[in-house]
């Protein structure tokens, strides 16, 4: 643990990288044209990712930075779903062929709030439209607090295999601070009613950083955490910009830890996994040794996608739904973000493309760099710079920070092959930034390094 590092570099505000560019360099110049020409031209023999993004919840986390709305009625959601169906179709019928599907994930907000027999007919749809693999992971987001025995039946029934249940903190005086009350009992019982009906690959979600939060208070949520079992954890830091998302306002900043304070937590919860007999996954991600993201990690097959941490090889991923970002090979769309506008032209059979990215050499270049120091903590700049053709040494931008965490010891350079150091993992961002050719001209609000 350096806690002088997370004070040196810890207020850095620097992207999660999770793509390369960033969705602030997104044009509205790429729109439903490009999109459809895209489509038309897609490797249909290779298996390709759909994410459908579901924006609506019950409640409002106070913490929450994702696309979401509260509704306490159904109409909106019904209306969403059919919009998801119609787009789903106009996807297909534009690549028309019946591409074959190897990841689906259902993102939100809370996906499970749509009912049993809806979500049923959207994954109806998806099979309809999609030829999805036997052995196709089928994703999805679940807040335990509204699952229900019925969604839990509908899940099963449609194959889903793997579901991440949020849990943030077990700590009621937090809980509270962010407006989310969940007991352990809540959490267990969903884990238990999932594994029963055949969905028995579970994750959790984690954050450090909250209001009223403490050291102690996330080793005692690890621990209970910890009695279920999950294969896989994400440990996020809480990023707070109430400028961006006012809900979060409602959160007192004086209850906020520090850098230092985060920098303590995120590694003591981190200790917590590894001696629980969990694999560090990049930056942010454990999971069980036998779970297929270890064995990625472990093979050099680890991705990065908006999700994180994936082992998911396909190189075209579809987003479906209001804000939903989709990766094509020759770059990024996305989705209307207001829900009206999206489902707005999605009533009009029009793609809901609103803005997107083309890549250049020079992104590709640089996107394998820094997925290579967000997955590995470690790049082989020659081999990787003679793949692309370039020059090694045109693959530092920043050369300031690399020095600077070279002589502070959190990053090795050997014959030009860059490691981060050990106990140094946490600064991951803070290097692949060096990397990155765009941060210095982007407005964009990031998160904290730590």
């Amino acid at each position: 643990m350096r806690s002088d590092l997370a004070q040196s570099y810890g207020q850095d505000q620097l992207p999660r990288y999770t793509s390369y560019p960033t969705a602030p360099h997104f044009s509205p110049g790429i729109g439903e044209e490009r999109y459809r020409s895209w489509l038309k031209s897609v490797p249909v023999r290779q298996p390709a990712s759909i994410y459908l993004h579901v924006p609506f919840c019950r409640s409002m986390c106070w913490y929450c930075g994702c696309h979401t709305s509260v509704t306490k009625r159904d109409d909106p959601i019904a209306t969403y779903t059919a919009g998801l169906r119609t787009e789903a179709r106009l996807v297909a019928e534009t690549i028309a062929q019946r591409m074959p599907i190897s990841h689906i994930h259902f993102g939100g907000g809370t996906p499970t709030i749509m009912s049993p027999e809806t979500f049923v007919d959207l994954v109806g749809a998806l099979r309809y439209s999609f030829f999805v693999l036997p052995d196709a992971e089928i994703a999805v987001e679940i807040d335990p607090r509204t699952l229900t025995e019925p969604m839990v039946e509908a899940l099963g029934y449609c194959g889903v295999n793997r579901a991440s249940l949020g849990v943030q903190s077990f700590d009621p005086a937090v809980q509270r601070a962010i407006n989310r009350l969940q007991s352990f009992e809540q959490t267990a019982a969903s884990v238990e009613r999932l594994r029963r009906t055949g969905v028995g690959r579970i994750n959790f979600d984690l954050l450090y950083g909250l209001p009223l939060q403490t050291v102690d208070s996330c080793l005692d949520t690890v621990a209970k955490c910890v009695e279920l079992r999950p294969d896989r954890f994400s440990v996020f830091g809480y990023a707070h910009v109430p400028s961006f998302k006012k809900h979060q306002r409602k959160i007192a900043e004086d209850a906020l830890p520090n850098s230092i304070e985060r920098h303590l937590q995120s590694e003591t919860i981190a200790e917590a996994l590894l001696d629980a007999g969990y694999v560090r996954i990049g930056l942010d991600h454990f999971a069980l040794p036998g779970d297929s993201l270890a064995i990625a990690r472990q093979d050099g097959r680890l991705k990065r996608n908006f999700q994180g941490y994936t082992d998911d090889s396909a190189d075209t991923l579809i987003g479906l739904g209001a804000s939903a970002i989709g990766r094509m090979p020759q770059g990024f769309v996305q989705n209307a973000v207001p829900t009206r506008d999206y489902l707005a032209r999605i009533a009009e059979d029009r793609l809901a493309t609103a803005k997107g990215y083309v890549f250049t050499r020079e992104d590709r270049f640089r996107a394998d760099i820094i997925e290579r120091i967000m997955c590995d903590l470690a790049v082989d700049l020659p081999r990787l710079s003679r793949l692309h053709g370039r020059d090694h040494r045109s693959a530092i931008v920043d050369h300031p920070r690399i020095e600077s965490l070279i002589a502070d010891g959190a990053v090795t350079m050997i014959d030009n092959r860059l490691s981060i150091s050990d106990g140094a993992e946490f600064l991951v961002r803070s290097v692949a930034s060096a990397f990155d050719a765009h941060l210095a001209h982007s407005a964009a609000t990031h998160s904290r390094a730590v």
